[in-house]
């Protein structure tokens, strides 16, 4: 597996991103193709089209809906449980001032970059995206999708 870092941390899932999402893309384009070339059964092609349409907005928004949702929490429990190895305390204080975005993007950090950045965050308020570029050695999340 290629080491992972800020240019290629993210996932996709091939069969969603790379076959189903496309296979809706591509009728949502042939149906409104047909509305305009079809007049006879123009109805039949927006009723197709609509129809396409809610499939793949309910494909996409689900499937992160409930996805993200969850590992998201995760993420958070991962920041919680890492803070108390780290500085044997609760993070219920720190939590507070974090938005989900720098907790996400602490993760990749090992501890000693972690403490550095942590500290950074909440003296600075830096972004989640100011932290990912930040990590000298990055910790990859292989996990996440």
């Amino acid at each position: 597996m290629k080491t992972q870092n800020y240019s290629n941390h993210r996932k996709f899932y091939a069969p969603h991103h790379f076959i189903y999402l496309p296979a809706l893309l591509v009728l949502e384009g042939y149906g409104i193709y047909k509305i305009w070339n079809d007049e006879d059964h123009q109805l039949i092609w927006i009723l197709f089209s609509a129809v396409i349409f809610l499939i793949l907005y309910l494909a996409i928004m689900i499937r992160q809906h409930y996805a993200l949702g969850n590992q998201n929490r995760i993420v958070r429990l991962e920041f919680r449980q890492r803070y108390f190895e780290i500085f044997n305390k609760r993070s219920d204080e720190v939590c507070e001032k974090l938005n989900f975005s720098q907790i996400a993007a602490l993760r990749f950090a090992y501890d000693e970059e972690f403490k550095e950045l942590l500290n950074k965050a909440l003296t600075e308020n830096i972004s989640g995206d100011e932290i990912k570029k930040s990590i000298k050695n990055w910790r990859p999340d292989n996990h996440r999708i």
